[in-house]
């Protein structure tokens, strides 16, 4: 009986190799060094981790698994890819939490104005939004709420909506729902609502997600059905109050449009950390707004990832070799 055989191509560091090659048991592990080595492998390959082209995969004969290194895919799915019967596998997960930080970091920015307090403290400039805050408490006392209460928001009294309720929109959910606030969803897939969220509807319910929230997170992966999802007419039916934030994929938000809806005052303002075109260029309209954060695309990282990227490879090794059901599979027909 012959023994079953990974490929790894680009090649793994040795410590990892090593890590790998113990989670294989008696799974053979090949460690091409470079494409042609890996070409040449492939007939062999029963599982494959790494890169994979239309050329590796032509060259294969008894792939039954391949596993993505990274969790986004619209850069790694190629037609061959989504018609072959190899199960495939991504790194989905491994960032929920890091990710979800970042976006409360955004919404807490927006909440409490320190977007613009941080700019304001550039050039020294003592300028409370809604007035002088001294002159209110003397005049008033905190008994009375006054322009300056209503310029900071509370975050108990405010909604999140949540555009894909996958492994980062349910953190994101989650640790909404820790700072007191109301939290929607709508997912293409999900029907469970979990305990964190207060509502969860079909995508075709998106409408009212944006009709009541006032931050609206997009946490979907790109596909072919989410490609310039949002575009000037979603962004019209948002709260002229509400801010976007955008921690999924660049090309899920049209640019164009939503520099239209900011000149329009449509929408209040938007966090962005994925863009239709990366880096974003320096002359782009976007960097002259005073109620949009930008930050380059570094949601994601963390010094927990690497290892919990390793890990989750040795765990779908392991369970390849022994015949396990393995972690993260794709539904390669969304990409269809």
């Amino acid at each position: 009986m012959r023994e079953d055989t990974l490929v790894v191509y680009p090649p793994l560091d040795p410590d990892r190799l090593a890590r790998v090659a113990e989670a294989a048991g008696s799974m053979r592990v090949i460690n091409a060094t470079d494409l042609g080595a890996a070409r040449r492998a492939m007939p062999e390959a029963d599982a494959f981790y790494g890169k994979i082209t239309a050329d590796l995969l032509a060259a294969a004969t008894r792939l039954r698994w391949i596993q993505s290194p990274t969790a986004s895919l619209e850069h790694y799915m190629f037609p061959e890819l989504i018609g072959h019967p190899a199960v495939l596998t991504n790194m989905r997960g491994l960032f929920s939490d890091v990710i979800a930080d970042q976006v409360m970091g955004y919404v807490i920015c927006f909440a409490r104005n320190l977007h613009i307090y941080i700019r304001n403290q550039v050039d020294a400039r003592w300028e409370p939004l809604g007035g002088d805050t001294q002159r209110a408490s003397s005049l008033i006392g905190p008994s009375v709420v006054t322009e300056i209460d209503r310029s900071h928001r509370h975050l108990g009294d405010q909604t999140l909506g949540v555009v894909g309720l996958g492994c980062i929109g349910s953190e994101i959910a989650r640790r909404a729902g820790s700072f007191g606030m109301r939290v929607l969803a709508v997912d293409a897939l999900r029907r469970e609502r979990p305990s964190e969220v207060d509502a969860l509807w079909p995508v075709e319910e998106i409408d009212r997600l944006l009709g009541e929230s006032d931050y609206v997170v997009i946490a979907a992966p790109q596909t072919p059905r989410t490609v310039g999802m949002f575009h000037r007419a979603v962004f019209g039916r948002m709260r002229p109050t509400a801010f976007l934030i955008n921690i999924g994929r660049g090309a899920i938000v049209r640019l164009d449009d939503l520099v239209a809806a900011l000149d329009a005052r449509e929408i209040a303002g938007a966090a962005l950390d994925v863009y239709e075109q990366e880096p974003l260029p320096s002359d782009h309209p976007l960097w002259r707004f005073p109620n949009v954060i930008l930050t380059p695309h570094i949601a994601g990282y963390s010094p927990r990832v690497p290892e919990r990227h390793l890990e989750t490879l040795v765990d779908n090794v392991r369970r390849f070799a022994l015949g396990q059901p393995l972690r993260n599979v794709v539904t390669k027909a969304e990409w269809c």
